[in-house]
């Protein structure tokens, strides 16, 4: 009667993030009741893996205790602090050095936010005021990668590469570029790394010189592994490629590891294992483990230096409300206790068993690639694995196949062009990576079933 309850309530009340609003009155909300480590139970008492630590962000997994009482004592302790008036709180100064520490070269100096959405606003504001400062205002224009995800904020959803996130909303700006995407399975220039990075590197100048040149284009934007767009993996070498390009070019270079970063992919931050230092770098998600919103922004030591001196007594007017909330930094700090302790080497096994165990998937019929790095991966399924055919729209990808993965006691994410994501808690153990892929096996087995998907095999 409760579960029955709260579905009317969710259909009357609380619009969902990214559904569709009708659809969602129709089928209804699942409701989830409690979560301990990779597992999470729903409002029936049903207990399910969780193969995407919630949305990218329970790395830590969940109930963690250490985090639990870090924010309890926070609470009772003192509940909020602002940055403003040139105050501030012993969790987000401390939070603050310990990711610096971390960071990759000279981003030294951090920015807390929200989430990450408004990191990459963030970042935008702080590429204008640079650019400002240096005397340089004409380089106003932003370039982003197709199918790449840079948050739905106003202004993040313009560099984010989804349709989805346009339709209907007038985006992108007549600033906001692309280039294509690394996309290996499916990308024109083949599937060579080589080939791959000369035609990204080839995409870059040819749009900066379409819009003018070095001299008008401020900043590029890329994650280290495309997440929202498929789980797509650059080939090695192609960050750094991509990043020595902008610095050649005197474009800044912008990281969004807001889904890579704490552990996902093996080290804290993916910039590292790319062996490079953006000038400015976003974190979230993996930052509390979701436990509570916080976002960051790590700003490298040259441009806080160009900034604040064009300041000088003057105010630098970006702030938050919220921005270094002390009980999201005291959470920050339980987490990294966390990571530092086990959790970083228990996901760079996990990773390893979690890839392998993918990748012995790739006798299926359906499946046409298996990609990732660590605790991210994808399957990507297909009709045809000569002609790389994708699943038909009938089948209905994005939503018959979460429903059967969930119905197998399994969450994973589940995107429209049938493209399995895969980013489990840190945590896992040995056996419930196993579960993972057995349960993935027995969900294609039965898309295999579906009558749409049979009849585009046949």
């Amino acid at each position: 009667m409760l579960a029955n309850s709260l579905i009317e309530l969710d259909r009357a009340h609380l619009i969902h993030p990214v559904a569709s609003w009708r659809g969602h009155e129709a089928s209804g909300v699942r409701v989830l009741k409690s979560a301990k480590g990779a597992t999470v139970t729903d409002a029936s008492g049903k207990t399910l893996l969780d193969g995407f630590a919630g949305l990218w962000c329970v790395n830590a997994g969940y109930g963690q205790d250490s985090v639990i009482e870090a924010a309890t004592r926070q609470l009772r302790e003192l509940p909020y602090a602002t940055g403003y008036f040139g105050l501030g709180s012993e969790p987000a100064i401390r939070l603050a050095s310990r990711l610096a520490d971390h960071a990759p070269g000279d981003l030294s100096h951090v920015y807390f936010t929200l989430g990450g959405s408004d990191a990459v606003d963030t970042t935008v504001r702080f590429v204008s005021y640079y650019w400002h400062a240096k005397g340089k205002p004409q380089k106003d224009q932003f370039i982003s990668v197709e199918q790449g995800y840079h948050g739905s904020s106003t202004v993040g959803s313009g560099l984010t590469a989804l349709p989805a996130f346009h339709a209907g909303f007038g985006v992108p700006f007549n600033w906001q570029h692309k280039i294509p995407s690394h996309y290996a399975y499916r990308n024109p220039a083949g599937s060579s790394a080589e080939a791959i990075i000369a035609a990204s590197l080839a995409a870059l100048k040819a749009k900066v010189e379409d819009l003018g040149g070095a001299e008008r284009v401020a900043a590029f934007y890329v994650e280290p592994i495309q997440g929202s767009g498929g789980v797509l993996v650059p080939p090695a070498g192609w960050m750094k490629a991509m990043r020595d390009a902008c610095r050649e070019m005197d474009i800044l270079f912008i990281a969004d590891e807001v889904i890579t970063g704490f552990g996902r992919t093996g080290p804290i931050f993916a910039c590292l294992e790319e062996e490079i230092v953006p000038d400015m770098m976003t974190a979230a998600k993996g930052l509390t483990s979701g436990y509570v919103p916080m976002g960051a922004v790590f700003l490298s030591d040259h441009m806080y230096q160009v900034m604040a001196d064009a300041a000088g007594p003057a105010a630098v007017g970006h702030g938050f409300t919220y921005s270094a909330h002390p009980v999201s930094a005291a959470v920050g700090l339980a987490v990294l206790d966390l990571y530092e302790d086990s959790l970083f080497e228990n996901g760079r096994k996990m990773g390893e068993r979690l890839q392998a165990g993918l990748a012995s998937l790739k006798d299926h019929p359906l499946v046409g690639d298996v990609r990732g790095r660590g605790m991210l991966a994808a399957v990507e399924l297909v009709t045809d694995k000569a002609a790389k055919t994708p699943l038909p729209a009938a089948a209905k990808p994005a939503v018959k196949v979460f429903d059967r993965a969930w119905e197998n006691g399994l969450v994973i994410r589940a995107f429209a062009q049938g493209v399995l994501g895969y980013a489990p808690p840190l945590c896992c153990t040995a056996d419930e990576i196993d579960q993972i892929v057995e349960r993935t096996r027995l969900t294609l087995d039965q898309t295999l079933a579906d009558p749409d998907v049979r009849a585009a095999v046949a």
